[in-house]
């Protein structure tokens, strides 16, 4: 099975913070149209741009208040239409976030469905009496949200609560509804209609919700996600939205799953012939190392080990029977050379990041501004924050710590999902380029050394380095073997460096990759270099048939395997009157002893 998709490289835009066409401080689609050429020549053929749609934007656009609409702010649906048509003209496709499982308390549908317990859209939404608890009225049952709070909301109009399992704007749709199935129906559609190539389906996995009943694992307010992730009707949902609209476009698919969801239900929603997703988004691999014990980056820790279980379950997991996308993080996750390189090493370890994830098996999806080093942001104050989720969650703990707000901001500060929503930095020039007036959030202070025009035309620049990687997948000789090859992982109990095998018929790559300050080694016994595919340093040292690896040094090399039987015959072949002079010697010696 050959699916586009899985030759592609993808490139997610966070539209707010890409590129400011009209100088308001706000990204917009006009600004996606003017760096369509840029995307062009980065190499990537696959954006999925965040929501644009009709919000009150209380959680950046992820709060639809219109799915047919897009907002103010973002433009007009020309001006989609000529990001479409651009996009398509260069050769890229273009998936949209399709939020499936809620809407902005300001959608018409939710306006409507509060007005009395019997409106005819009263079950689009999830709403449930109050309990009562010795006569005080509570929350239908004890779950919290995602950002921090109840999983309800009382709404004093018909005196109920209705669901919301992230911010208390975002009510949840109530998919035992066939109409609440029919009408996004309606809208994916309207959208694929219109010439998009699919979506990227936002939080997929909780569309079905348990029964209402209180959560076992402790007292007050509880997240115990499992009472509304993966449970079973949410892949009789995905089937008929299959049956009903993909499949008719035969169009792209990616299901972010959170809620801890496992392989077994990963190869459910997305293994060859599911008929449900082409492709899920997992996390499993984002938080190897030890960043919620820290509060400084100089202490931070990468867990090798732990990252290398991770990946290398899902690529085993799914070698046979499905696609995997390969990505650092979204916009959800800090960024990933804070995350994970080492900013001592700026440069070197972003390359390595780079060369260990999109040479691996799978659609690969570049975050913006990843393909030129950008970091996470310093914050120095909780004025500083936007995202509701950090929000909340700084205020609940200050509210219960309130004497370690400065250890409280530094640790909130290095996950949150504000570090990968600063403004994409195009230059040294105010604002990074991104606008010619303040944008609606923060520009991280280091754009003056990291942007895109300094590094554009620099042939050992991370760009480049991303530019390369790339161009291997997509158009060199090694095209086939790096997407299509199986993916076996080496020195598996090696805490510093992760190594990988890609093999496809008789070739063979090996992908090398130190998370080390210090010189480390990599034994070559068994193998002959043939060729070096890509490297983050100018040279290769190898010493007694090892290669010494620099400081996060990186290296693809196309082998060729020395077998036993291959050395024996070179050794009989070459040596041919030594080793009968050595047999001969061995005679007599057998015969002395023995007279």
């Amino acid at each position: 099975m050959k699916k586009w998709w899985m030759e592609s490289v993808g490139y997610q835009i966070y539209i707010k913070s890409f590129f400011d066409s009209n100088n308001d401080g706000i990204g917009d689609l006009n600004g996606i149209y003017e760096k369509l050429d840029y995307l062009h020549l980065l190499g990537i053929n696959l954006i999925w741009i965040t929501p644009f749609y009709d919000s009150p934007m209380d959680d950046n656009g992820y709060d639809v208040r219109d799915y047919l609409s897009i907002a103010n702010a973002y433009g007009t649906i020309d001006d989609f239409k000529k990001v479409l048509d651009k996009a398509h003209s260069l050769g890229i496709k273009v998936i949209l976030d399709f939020v499936l499982n809620h809407t902005s308390d300001e959608h018409e549908w939710f306006l409507e469905s509060r007005k009395s317990v019997d409106n005819p859209y009263r079950d689009y939404y999830i709403w449930q009496p109050p309990k009562y608890v010795n006569g005080v009225k509570r929350e239908p049952t004890n779950w919290g949200s995602f950002f921090g709070s109840s999983a309800w909301k009382y709404d004093e109009q018909t005196n109920q609560y209705f669901m919301k399992i992230f911010s208390d704007k975002m009510p949840d749709l109530n998919w035992e509804n066939p109409k609440v199935k029919e009408a996004m129906v309606n809208v994916g559609k309207w959208w694929l209609d219109l010439g998009v190539d699919g979506f990227r389906i936002d939080a997929v996995s909780h569309l079905e919700k348990a029964p209402f009943e209180d959560s076992k694992m402790g007292e007050g307010i509880v997240l115990d996600w499992f009472k509304f992730s993966n449970l079973p009707k949410v892949h009789d949902y995905l089937h008929y939205l299959y049956e009903n609209l993909f499949k008719q476009y035969d169009a792209f698919t990616i299901g972010e799953v959170g809620g801890e969801a496992g392989i077994d239900q990963a190869t459910r929603y997305a293994r060859f012939g599911s008929e449900e997703l082409s492709m899920v988004f997992n996390f499993d691999h984002n938080w190897c190392n030890n960043i919620h014990d820290i509060t400084d980056l100089k202490d931070l820790k990468v867990r090798v080990l732990d990252l290398k279980k991770a990946i290398g379950k899902w690529q085993n997991s799914f070698k046979d029977n499905g696609w995997l996308p390969l990505n650092w993080l979204n916009h959800d996750q800090p960024r990933v050379v804070s995350h994970y390189g080492n900013l001592a090493y700026h440069e070197k370890s972003a390359k390595m990041l780079a060369n260990l994830m999109y040479l691996g098996r799978g659609t690969p999806f570049i975050y913006q501004g990843e393909e030129i080093g950008m970091t996470s942001y310093p914050f120095t104050s909780p004025t500083e924050f936007n995202d509701i989720s950090t929000i909340t969650g700084y205020n609940n703990w200050v509210k219960n710590e309130p004497d370690k707000k400065d250890y409280i901001l530094k640790k909130m500060g290095l996950t949150s999902r504000d570090n990968p929503r600063t403004m994409m930095q195009w230059s040294s020039e105010e604002f990074a380029g991104f606008s010619k007036v303040k944008p609606w959030f923060l520009v991280n202070p280091n754009y003056k050394e990291i942007n895109v025009f300094d590094q554009i035309n620099d042939e050992n620049s991370i760009f480049s380095y991303y530019q390369k990687l790339i161009s291997l997948r997509r158009f060199s000789k090694y095209k086939d073997l790096i997407t299509y090859g199986s993916y076996d992982m080496l020195i598996e109990n090696d805490p510093i460096i992760f190594a990988y095998e890609r093999t496809l018929n008789q070739e063979k790559m090996i992908v090398i990759n130190s998370f080390s300050t210090n010189e480390e080694s990599f034994d070559l016994t068994g193998y002959e270099i043939e060729d070096i595919i890509i490297h983050n340093y100018d040279k290769l040292t190898i010493d007694n048939n090892k290669i010494i690896l620099k400081p996060y040094e990186a290296i693809a090399i196309k082998v060729k395997e020395t077998k036993w039987e291959q050395v024996e015959y070179y050794y009989i072949f070459h040596h041919y009157h030594l080793i009968m002079v050595l047999v001969l010697l061995g005679k007599k010696l057998i015969t002395l002893l023995t007279s």
